[in-house]
């Protein structure tokens, strides 16, 4: 008999992929089929399974994707076929989201449903401008109310002079079209005009935009910035708060849309950085790693591992596809035997260290080319036996370096990179209709594999503000062959280098417009 299908009802929080639940993603992580919003963080549905069908079933003003009556059958539908459903909403399911009705619907239908609560960015959007909406000096209370319909109608549903009247801060959502209209009633029920306003766009992502102004001079404010929804408008006294307490939009890289090109599985570490600097950041990878066409090479290594003095690993790639084929081959990771290991960088050192191993050479510059450099420093290379791991294509400097100085050098591939095709996100998308500020490169094979994709020299003609990133000088050498210099080249040159020379770069750009 087949099983029933259950439907979850997830906040998917404002908008900061942070913000989501631990119980919201662990449902995530076992769904059979998302359905998601125009205001769910894209980055979310990365952690759904790749077997897992994604569905946009978004609606934004008036461009709906599905109709809710159909949104709802669907639900119901997936739910019949045994299928767990994760209804990914932005915010909260239950304010402005029309969970409720959703949920009504798989009631009726007797389909099992749960509904996990998610940050709101009713309180979201204000903290992140920098807006209590309460304090102990200017409010002790707040109300929440639609913007969404006109508020000149007959029938409203909002009673705006009772708004007026009562106390405290008003939270107004999805108000962008119909700001100047309702600060006029405001202001005609008895809200003094020069009642500071603020008004958020696209709260807790790097996409945020603030306005501030009064009732009086919102309206404006709002046109002159060109703000669009989704916005959150929040009018009261606390307002005045902002100037002290704005910490998300004093971040060193707010404002700053940046690429990352690296493997989805390598993007995070340099992702969560930037996102904590404030950037906008989008997934683009441009390579995925595979193993190599031919494994003949790797298994004939393992088979004579004992015979190796060293081992090299140049990248983090290398060292995990080398020991996915070692512990096919090996269960102890004792049978490594007594050979020495070098890693070019520390991200590939740390790499090692996850699989409790000690590294015994790094040079003090991080490029393959100085890695025989200062191997024949700490020994003499004559007759050393040396296994260098690294991609199947990969220059062919290296072992010509280590054979000068006398080494035995096995040039082995256990891996190898290919294109990545895939827009899981919609991050490639975007780029290409609304640009970026900058491009982060942290290989040679991503800068090739980006222009192969994109073509990067056409689409930094398209958008001219666009700037590229560096790690460091076999990737500088890689754009210079497309005509591109990067703007920085990361010292040292791995990812918290890469990271300090954009923050440097920007607070000097920042520091000229003072």
């Amino acid at each position: 008999m087949k099983s029933k299908g259950m439907v979850y009802l997830v906040g998917a929080g404002p908008g900061d992929a942070g913000l989501l639940t631990l119980r919201g993603a662990e449902l995530l992580g076992r769904a059979e089929v998302v359905v998601y919003d125009a205001l769910v963080n894209p980055a979310l549905l990365r952690l759904a399974p790749k077997s897992a069908e994604i569905i946009f079933g978004g609606k934004r003003s008036k461009d709906h994707a599905l109709p809710q009556v159909e949104l709802n059958r669907l639900l119901v539908d997936k739910a019949k076929q045994g299928k767990t459903v994760v209804r990914l909403k932005g915010g909260d399911p239950y304010i402005f989201g029309r969970g409720g009705e959703e949920a009504e619907e798989l009631a009726a239908a007797r389909i099992g449903f749960e509904v996990v609560p998610g940050v709101s960015s009713v309180v979201a959007a204000p903290n992140y401008a920098g807006v209590p909406l309460t304090h102990r000096e200017h409010s002790s209370s707040f109300i929440v109310i639609t913007g969404h319909e006109d508020p000149a109608k007959d029938l409203s549903g909002v009673d705006w002079a009772q708004v007026a009247r009562t106390p405290g801060t008003k939270v107004v959502m999805m108000a962008t079209e119909r700001i100047g209209r309702i600060a006029e009633l405001l202001v005609k029920y008895g809200l003094p005009a020069e009642t500071p306003v603020a008004m958020v766009h696209w709260g807790t992502t790097g996409r945020q935009r603030s306005v501030e102004g009064t009732l009086a001079t919102i309206a404006e404010a709002a046109a002159r910035a060109k703000l669009s929804a989704p916005t959150v408008t929040v009018i009261g006294e606390v307002v005045k708060l902002r100037s002290k307490l704005n910490w998300f939009e004093n971040r060193k890289l707010f404002g700053r849309r940046i690429v990352v090109t690296r493997t989805r599985e390598q993007a995070s570490q340099l992702s969560r950085q930037l996102l904590e600097l404030g950037a906008e950041v989008l997934e683009i990878p441009t390579i995925k790693i595979l193993p190599p066409r031919s494994q003949e090479g790797i298994l004939e290594a393992l088979s004579g591992l004992n015979a190796y003095d060293w081992l090299v690993f140049t990248s983090p790639n290398g060292v995990t596809a080398f020991f996915d084929f070692f512990f096919k081959k090996f269960q102890d990771m004792r049978d490594i035997g007594g050979v020495r290991i070098a890693a070019v960088g520390p991200a590939t050192a740390a790499k090692l260290r996850e699989l409790h191993l000690q590294v015994d050479l790094m040079p003090d510059e991080y490029l393959a080319t100085k890695i025989a450099e200062a191997l024949a420093q700490y020994e003499s290379m004559e007759n050393l036996r040396v296994l260098l791991l690294r991609a199947e294509v990969a220059t062919p400097d290296l072992p010509k370096l280590f054979e000068a100085k006398g080494a035995i050098v096995d040039d082995i591939a256990c891996y190898r990179t290919v294109p990545e095709t895939e827009d899981v996100d919609g991050a490639a998308a975007r780029l290409r209709e609304e640009g970026a500020d900058w491009i982060s490169f942290t290989s040679s094979s991503t800068v090739e594999s980006f222009h192969a994709r994109f073509n990067l020299p056409a689409l930094m003609k398209q958008f001219p503000q666009i700037k590229t990133a560096s790690i460091g000088p076999e990737t500088t050498k890689a754009l210079a062959g497309l005509g591109i210099q990067p703007a920085v080249e990361a010292n040292p040159h791995n990812i918290d280098g890469l990271v300090e020379a954009l923050v440097m770069f920007c607070e000097r750009a920042c520091d000229s417009f003072r």
